[in-house]
C-alpha cells in the first residue's frame, strides 16, 4: 500500500522528478565513465600513456562526488518543501507520522534507484562511446579496455546508494520532527524585505575587499603558491556571497526606483516581484555563481592546458627534426614533408667523450628560441648564436675526470646544443665537447651524425615523426643497452606526445566536469525558483482576473527570471575570467580559446531558463478552461 501511495504521488510530480533526475543521470554517467579509466589498473599497467593521466580521473571523480553531494542533499530538500502541505493534509486525516515518513523514504530511495539504472546505462554508452574517442584520439590500443567494467559499476552503486540511503533518512527525519500546521502553513510564509542601513554598507564593502583579496592571491599564486591558491579561494567564496547579500537588493531596489523604467508595460509588478523574491535568493543565487566558476573554470582550464601543448612544445623546441644517424626510412619521410632548413652536424665517441665539431656549427649556426614561459610572446622569433668559438676545445658537459680541463662554451651555445644534440641516456655520463677540426681528426672514435630540420607545420606530420620518434628510441636503446619503451628522445615531437596525452586526458575530464558542475548549478536555482512559484499563483491570479493580458504576465515571467538567472552569470563569468590569470605562471596562454567553455555554459544556462520558465509558467498561470 505504502508502494502504491509513493507511486501515485511521484506520477503526480513528474515533472518536478524529471529535472532531479536529469541532474543525477548526468553526474551517475560521468562518474562511472570516469571510474573506467580510473579503476582499470590492467589497461593502465599495459598502457603507459594512460597511466600518467589516471590520476586525473580520480581526481575529477573526486571532484564530481563532492558536488554531487551537495546537489542531492539540496534537490531532495526542494522536493520535500513542495510537497509539505499535501504531507501535513495526511496527518490531519489521521495519517501516522512512520507511514508517511516511510512513504517519503521510498520515493527519494525509488527515484535514486531509477536515476542508477538509466544512469548506468548512459555511463557505459559514454565509455563506449566517448572513453573510446579518446583513446583513438591518443593512439592507445583499446585492448584490456571495457565500456562495462564490473568494479567501476560497484564503486559507482555503492557510492550512490549510500547517498540516497542517507538523504531518503534525512528526509523522513525531517518529516517526523514538522508539526501538522507547520506542513500545512509551509505556503503561507511571508517574504521579507531587509532594511537598508551601515550594516548593509559595511557588508558590502567587506565583500569587495575580500573579492579584490581573492583575485589579488589567484594573480600572485607563482609567488603565493598553496597559501595564495587557499585564501584566493576562501576569500573569493565568502566575498561573492556577501556581495549577494548586500548589493543584490539594492540594485534590485534602484531598478524599482527608475520611474521611467518602473512605469513600462507590467515593470512594476516584475520589478517588485523581484524584490519580494530577492531576499530569499541571494544565497542560492552566490552558490550558483560560485558553482558558474566551478563549471566553466573545468572546462576553460582543461582546454587552456591541451590548446597550450603547441605552444610549450615551440617554446621548447626550435627544430622540429633532430635524428642522430638518421637512415634511409628517416630520409624518406622528410622527401613527403615541406622542409624549410635542413643541417647535418658530425660527431665522433670514444670511450670518455662526445666531440662535435666546431666548424659545421660555425658553418650553420644553431637556432635558439627567444621565448620561455614567463616572458612568452607570438612575436618573438627565434636567434642564430652567433658567439664566436676562438678555442680549440669547449665544454658543455663534463664527466668527472674532464671538470675544470676546458673552458666553457658560451651560454648561447650551450642552450642550443643542449636542446638539440644531447640526450641524457644516450651520452651515459661522458663528456660532451666541442672541439675544431684539427682535435676532431685526431679523436679515433666512432663517426656519427646528427640531423635538425624545421618544416612548415609539425602537426601535419605527426605520424611521420613518430615513426622516427620510435627509430631513434631503438637506436638509442642499443647503444645504453634499454628497452626502446623506456627511452625518452627528448625531440619535439615527444614532447609534444607526452604533454598532449596528459593534457588531453585534463581536458576531457575538465569538460565533463564543467558540463555536470553546470547541470547540478542550473537545476539548483531552478529548484529554488519554483520552490516559491505556489506563493506567487495568488498574485498573478488576481491581476488575470482585473484584466491584464496574458501576454504580458507572459512577458513579465520571462522578464523576472532572466534576472535571477543573469545576476549569477555574470559574476560567475567574471570569476572565471579573473581566476584563469592564475594559470599564467604554467601555461603560455590561459585564455586560448575561451570562447569555447563560454559558449557551451551559454546554450546549457539558455536551455535550463527556458524549462524554468515553462515550469514556472505552468504553476502561476495554469492554462484556462
Amino acid at each position: 500500500m505504502l508502494f502504491k501511495l509513493s507511486l501515485s504521488s511521484m506520477r503526480k510530480m513528474m515533472k518536478d522528478y524529471l529535472v532531479l533526475l536529469v541532474g543525477l543521470v548526468i553526474s551517475i554517467s560521468i562518474f562511472y565513465m570516469f571510474q573506467t579509466l580510473a579503476l582499470n589498473s590492467d589497461y593502465t599497467k599495459n598502457n603507459a600513456m594512460i597511466s600518467s593521466i589516471q590520476i586525473v580521473f580520480n581526481v575529477g571523480a573526486f571532484l564530481l562526488a563532492f558536488i554531487t553531494i551537495f546537489y542531492i542533499f539540496y534537490a531532495n530538500s526542494f522536493l520535500l518543501s513542495l510537497r509539505r502541505k499535501e504531507l501535513g493534509m495526511y496527518m490531519v486525516l489521521g495519517a501516522k507520522k512512520g507511514k508517511i515518513s516511510q512513504i517519503l523514504f521510498l520515493e527519494t530511495l525509488t527515484m535514486g534507484i531509477i536515476s542508477l539504472v538509466i544512469g548506468s546505462l548512459v555511463g557505459i554508452a559514454l565509455a563506449s562511446g566517448i572513453g573510446v574517442l579518446l583513446m583513438n584520439l591518443l593512439e592507445i590500443s583499446t585492448d584490456g579496455y571495457y565500456p562495462f567494467y564490473l568494479p567501476a559499476v560497484w564503486v559507482t552503486w555503492g557510492f550512490f546508494l549510500i547517498l540516497f540511503i542517507i538523504t531518503s533518512t534525512i528526509n523522513a527525519a525531517r518529516l517526523a520532527r514538522a508539526s501538522e500546521l507547520t506542513l500545512i502553513r509551509a505556503e503561507q510564509q511571508n517574504d521579507q524585505i531587509k532594511s537598508k542601513g551601515i550594516g548593509a554598507i559595511l557588508v558590502a564593502i567587506l565583500g569587495v575587499i575580500l573579492l579584490a583579496l581573492g583575485y589579488t592571491c589567484l594573480h600572485l599564486l607563482m609567488y603565493l603558491q598553496a597559501l595564495g591558491f587557499i585564501v584566493g579561494a576562501i576569500s573569493c567564496t565568502i566575498g561573492t556571497y556577501l556581495i549577494f547579500i548586500s548589493l543584490l537588493p539594492v540594485l534590485v531596489q534602484a531598478l524599482k526606483k527608475n520611474k521611467k523604467l518602473n512605469d513600462s508595460k507590467l515593470n512594476a509588478f516584475t520589478f517588485a516581484q523581484l524584490r519580494f523574491r530577492v531576499n530569499n535568493l541571494t544565497k542560492i543565487l552566490g552558490t550558483v555563481a560560485m558553482l558558474i566558476g566551478l563549471g566553466v573554470g573545468a572546462m576553460a582550464g582543461g582546454l587552456a592546458f591541451q590548446q597550450n601543448v603547441n605552444l610549450f612544445t615551440t617554446v621548447f623546441h626550435v627544430y622540429d627534426v633532430n635524428l642522430h644517424d638518421p637512415v634511409e626510412a628517416d630520409y624518406q619521410a622528410l622527401k613527403k614533408m615541406n622542409v624549410l632548413e635542413q643541417h647535418t652536424y658530425r660527431y665522433k665517441v670514444d670511450d670518455k667523450a662526445y666531440y662535435y665539431l666546431k666548424e659545421d656549427l660555425l658553418a650553420n649556426p644553431l637556432l635558439l628560441s627567444t621565448n620561455s614561459i614567463q616572458n612568452y610572446s607570438a612575436d618573438n622569433k627565434p636567434k642564430l648564436v652567433t658567439d664566436p668559438l676562438p678555442k680549440e676545445t669547449y665544454i658543455v658537459s663534463s664527466s668527472k675526470d674532464d671538470k675544470g680541463k676546458y673552458d666553457a662554451i658560451p651560454e648561447d651555445w650551450d642552450k642550443a646544443i643542449f636542446t638539440n644534440f644531447i640526450n641524457y641516456q644516450m651520452i651515459q655520463g661522458k663528456s660532451v665537447l666541442v672541439v675544431d677540426q684539427t682535435k676532431y681528426e685526431q679523436t679515433a672514435g666512432s663517426e656519427h651524425k646528427v640531423l635538425l630540420a624545421q618544416v612548415d607545420d609539425y602537426l601535419k606530420y605527426t605520424q611521420e615523426l613518430k615513426a622516427m620518434d620510435e627509430r631513434q628510441k631503438q637506436l638509442i636503446g642499443s647503444i645504453t643497452n634499454v628497452e626502446a619503451k623506456d627511452v625518452y628522445t627528448s625531440s619535439k615531437y615527444s614532447t609534444y606526445a607526452g604533454m598532449y596525452i596528459f593534457t588531453s586526458g585534463t581536458m576531457f575530464m575538465g569538460f565533463f566536469l564543467g558540463i555536470a558542475f553546470l547541470a547540478m548549478m542550473a537545476s539548483c536555482l531552478m529548484f529554488k525558483i519554483l520552490s516559491g512559484a505556489s506563493r506567487d499563483k495568488d498574485r498573478y491570479s488576481m491581476l488575470r482576473k482585473i484584466g491584464v493580458r496574458q501576454s504580458l504576465l507572459v512577458g513579465s515571467i520571462y522578464k523576472e527570471l532572466f534576472m535571477v538567472f543573469i545576476f549569477p552569470a555574470i559574476i560567475g563569468l567574471m570569476h572565471v575570467l579573473i581566476g584563469m590569470e592564475m594559470f599564467s605562471f604554467i601555461l603560455l596562454d590561459p585564455y586560448l580559446n575561451i570562447w569555447i567553455p563560454t559558449l557551451i555554459f551559454v546554450v546549457i544556462y539558455a536551455i535550463y531558463y527556458y524549462i524554468t520558465v515553462q515550469l514556472y509558467r505552468g504553476i502561476v498561470l495554469p492554462k484556462e478552461a
